[in-house]
């Protein structure tokens, strides 16, 4: 009996040990935040194509990561690949809810053209919309952008949902550019996005 409850003891043990470097595997650390591997958007499971952290001169602004359904290496193969997509960031620092959007915005105008913008006015109004329902974003905030076919552009904060489903699906596109386009927010969060291991 001794000896029975021995090799139970050792196989818990071994049990948990292999749970416990599982859960570890499962993540990753950016900016001091735990990204999971995988992540689900409406009901597409989704890998994480990389991640990193946004600066403003030297300050940590939030970590972002980019979840897709398989990995891509170039910001042509993510705007092209069918399906969910997930952009994730956690907030690094507390900031104004009007000047966050407006960085959005700016980010927008800088890698879209005149005519994109004007195809797709309606949507950015409802997207500039959101930035006024929310005072503020805390150090610690998530934001889950995600593309969910069948309906579109929907933002969470903290996890619920934080607007209306924005239906088309240029608008995701438009909004990837912010982080991947040819003036990205942060040319090595681009990187980082797209995989680049070397990226900080």
């Amino acid at each position: 009996m001794l000896r029975i409850n021995r090799t139970r003891n050792v196989l818990l043990s071994l049990a948990a040990a292999l749970a416990f470097s599982g859960n570890a595997a499962a993540t990753v650390t950016v900016g001091g935040f735990p990204y999971e591997e995988t992540s689900r958007a409406g009901t597409q499971d989704l890998k994480l194509n990389g991640a990193g952290v946004r600066y403003k001169l030297i300050f940590q602004v939030y970590s972002a990561g980019l979840y897709l359904n398989e990995k891509k290496k170039t910001p042509a193969e993510v705007y092209a690949l069918p399906g969910a997509k997930r952009m994730r960031l956690v907030m690094q620092r507390t900031v104004n809810a009007e000047e966050f959007g407006q960085a959005f915005l700016t980010g927008i105008q800088q890698n879209t053209d005149q005519a994109e913008r004007t195809r797709l006015a309606e949507p950015l109004a409802k997207f500039g919309q959101l930035f006024t329902t929310v005072p503020e974003l805390k150090k610690g905030d998530t934001i889950a952008i995600d593309f969910v076919p069948g309906q579109g552009t929907v933002i969470q904060i903290n996890g619920k949902q934080a607007a209306e489903p924005i239906a088309e699906p240029a608008f995701y596109t438009m909004l990837l550019k912010i982080w991947l386009g040819d003036k990205p927010a942060d040319a090595k969060l681009k990187n980082a996005l797209l995989g680049d291991a070397g990226a900080p």
